[in-house]
């Protein structure tokens, strides 16, 4: 079918949208790849035949036809991803709902999950594709997709939570500073007693904040566990599946499901296209990245790339003095340079490991002296 025909064919169901429902504004239309599927074609043609009766503008590429929806023949995943990249590169298109997409460094995806405990509603930030390839900016960027995505789907100031996973506390750290220069975010605390914005296991179940960081493959196993839990492992029958690839060059959104989402996820991914576009989730996109860089987000994440302690010959250590007092908030993997940095100041440490992480062990007279040093070397945050 020809970018012309297509068109057409978009003018036309517009028209009849318009007609049926009273409202001059169309549906996003959302085109997906039928083929690829562990579970059959059928289960992705059901899903896009129910979001045609609950009004979803579809366009489906595979080998059957899906009453109501704009069917394009496609003998296999490679013309489908083709197809599906040619409707939105000619506008026909708004987003796009796949199997699988290669996505360049510094685009990830955005996940959406029904928590089992309480049922509510969690964004998993990523999934699959890459924010960066360093770790701790990795993290930071995508604490921010997972608030663009939000804010598209009407979360005004969605609440954000780090998984306590390595790499989480720096961070944290990167992330409080980027919130003091100016930068809109709101961390939640842990259901857990002792509270703070790193989320527990207990945190994921209860679905604690609206938007959980965490690397992708860390997200992308936690999508599986909550998407498939009910099913044994088979398939995937819960949740909006990984959502669309957020990034700075951003234009229409491309969803993901996996290749063992059922029925109701793929629908429900179908439902998470049309609402972000809707929802304006490119301008949403454009200015959140502006308004963080404006705040100094290139300036944070370079100086904590650049926040190495001198190795060398370590200092003479302090005389050794009973330690009693915890700090807590240290990476697992800055422990034994942050002791480095406080041996250099004078001040005697340990590293050691308490129920929520690594910790660093001090007397009672050093405390607030260690606190301030890590403080100022970017280890701890307040």
């Amino acid at each position: 079918m020809s970018n012309i025909s297509l068109a057409a064919a978009r003018l036309f169901t517009d028209a009849a949208n318009a007609v049926e429902t009273g409202r001059a504004a169309a549906p996003a239309r959302v085109a997906v790849t039928g083929l690829g599927s562990e579970l059959g074609e059928k289960a992705v043609a059901d899903a896009c035949s129910a979001a045609v009766s609950k009004g979803c503008g579809i366009y489906y590429l595979g080998t059957v036809s899906v009453p109501g929806a704009v069917n394009i023949r496609c003998d296999g995943e490679d013309a489908c991803h083709a197809e599906m990249n040619r409707l939105l590169q000619a506008d026909v298109c708004d987003a796009a709902v796949t199997m699988h997409a290669l996505f360049p460094i510094g685009t990830a995806t955005v996940g959406r999950v029904i928590t089992p405990s309480r049922g509510k509603e969690m964004f998993i930030a990523t999934t699959t594709g890459a924010p960066s390839s360093d770790r701790n900016e990795s993290l930071v960027l995508g604490a921010i997709y997972g608030i663009i995505a939000a804010k598209a789907c009407g979360y005004e100031r969605p609440g954000v939570g780090l998984l306590n996973i390595d790499g989480a506390r720096r961070a944290e750290t990167s992330l409080r500073k980027l919130r003091d220069q100016g930068f809109p975010l709101d961390f939640v605390e842990s259901a857990r007693k002792d509270g703070g914005a790193l989320m527990r296991g207990n945190d994921v179940l209860l679905g604690t904040p609206d938007v959980l960081v965490c690397d992708p493959l860390t997200g992308n196993t936690l999508m599986k566990m909550l998407s498939a839990y009910s099913s044994g492992g088979d398939r995937e029958c819960s949740g909006y599946g990984y959502g669309p690839g957020i990034g700075t060059d951003m234009k229409s959104p491309v969803l993901i499901v996996s290749r063992a989402s059922d029925t109701p996820v793929i629908l429900n991914a179908v439902r998470y296209a049309a609402e972000i576009c809707d929802g304006g989730i490119s301008e949403i996109c454009a200015a959140v990245l502006g308004l963080a860089e404006k705040c100094g987000l290139h300036e944070i994440l370079r100086e904590r790339k650049e926040a190495t302690v001198e190795k060398g010959a370590d200092a003479a250590p302090p005389a050794r003095v009973p330690v009693t007092e915890s700090i807590p908030g240290i990476e697992a993997a800055d422990v034994e340079d942050a002791e480095r940095l406080l041996r250099k100041n004078g001040v005697y440490a340990e590293g050691a490991m308490g129920c929520t992480g690594p910790v660093i062990m001090v007397s009672s007279a050093d405390l607030e002296r260690a606190k301030k040093l890590l403080r100022e070397a970017g280890y701890i945050s307040d």
